[in-house]
């Protein structure tokens, strides 16, 4: 792909992500309030972090690992689920992947 023809499909995603973006928040609420719409609704956003957690944890490129970055995203998890601050949750993560990858474990 040329550079040009690149600069220009990130500017036609660009502008259809702006107009979705747009588009939610000129959507009238009542119309996202409707009994059969609420639970989906709910629950969109959950989907979409729930892919990118997967997205970025479980793989490189196009390939499916598990490196350093399962374990730490568990232990992160469990302090999370243990109500310990951020910036534990942060440190005992980066820990976890850093002493994984010392011991050479994990690439």
């Amino acid at each position: 792909m040329s550079g040009t023809a690149m600069w220009v499909t990130v500017g036609i995603a660009s502008a259809l992500c702006f107009s979705l973006k747009l588009a939610g928040y000129l959507l009238p609420a009542s119309w996202l309030a409707k009994p059969r719409l609420a639970p989906i609704v709910a629950l969109v956003t959950v989907a979409l972090l729930a892919g990118l957690f997967a997205v970025q944890t479980l793989t490189t490129g196009t390939e499916l690992v598990v490196d350093a970055r399962l374990p730490a995203v568990v232990v992160a998890g469990v302090a999370l689920w243990r109500r310990a601050p951020f910036i534990v949750v942060v440190i005992a993560a980066a820990a976890v992947a850093a002493g994984l990858r010392m011991i050479g474990w994990c690439a």
